[in-house]
């Protein structure tokens, strides 16, 4: 990556999500200013780690149709045949289940795989696990979406949360009508997102690679 896509990168907007951790970075070195130095130095370095942590690069979908995008950044750990979250209703026949973590150093907005439809969004309770574990995908709190392509076929994207995650946001509602790469969501610190083929697709990338969220394919539907 060039020096100037890098900068982009690491100097992009911070997303809605990051405006109480700013307001109260903010709070705090007023009030340092005024009482305590130490406290505005905190207040300093923890606004420069939320518009980090935060950050929310455009990004670019290939013009390539009939395929299915990263759903985060991060780094696939887990490419195996699994059942969706049975909350979501899509059966239990195993299909094709990409899991990408996502580093506290990596970007965590969500982004919709494919276009189509959100037919059902179910939040589940549960573990605090570390997200790269793939019990995590069974046992950790989670926010599960079902898509509904326009050919009728359905996929799954899971928000999971992991040791340092607590907050799941998930942007969209049933019945809305989405679109490959735009932003549906984003976790926080740290965390995981498992993307469930369609019955019958084939995953196009393997476990070490790293993911771009909204740019990176990992299947063909036709395939």
């Amino acid at each position: 990556m060039s020096f100037a896509a890098t900068a982009r990168l690491v100097l992009a907007p911070p997303h809605a999500a990051a405006r109480p951790f700013l307001i109260g970075a903010a709070v705090a070195v007023v009030l340092g200013l005024l009482f305590s130095r130490w406290l505005a130095w905190a207040g300093v370095l923890f606004a420069l780690f939320c518009l980090y942590f935060f950050r929310d690069p455009e990004r670019v979908p290939p013009p390539r149709r009939g395929v299915l995008l990263a759903p985060a950044d991060g780094r696939v750990v887990s490419v195996a045949a699994a059942a969706p979250p049975p909350e979501l209703g899509l059966g239990a026949v195993p299909r094709w289940r990409v899991g990408i973590f996502l580093s506290l150093l990596d970007v965590h907005v969500n982004r919709v795989p494919a276009d189509g439809t959100v037919t059902r969004i179910a939040y589940r309770h549960g573990r605090f696990l570390n997200a790269s574990l793939d019990k995590a995908s069974a046992e950790n709190e989670r926010n599960a979406l079902a898509i509904r392509l326009p050919d009728g076929r359905e996929i799954a994207v899971v928000q999971i949360a992991g040791l340092v995650a607590r907050r799941i946001v998930c942007g969209v509602r049933e019945g809305d009508a989405v679109h490959a790469g735009e932003r549906f969501g984003i976790i926080r610190f740290g965390s995981r997102t498992d993307l469930y083929l369609p019955e019958g697709v084939r995953p196009l990338v393997a476990e070490g690679q790293v993911m771009i969220g909204g740019e990176t394919v990992i299947a063909d539907l036709a395939g």
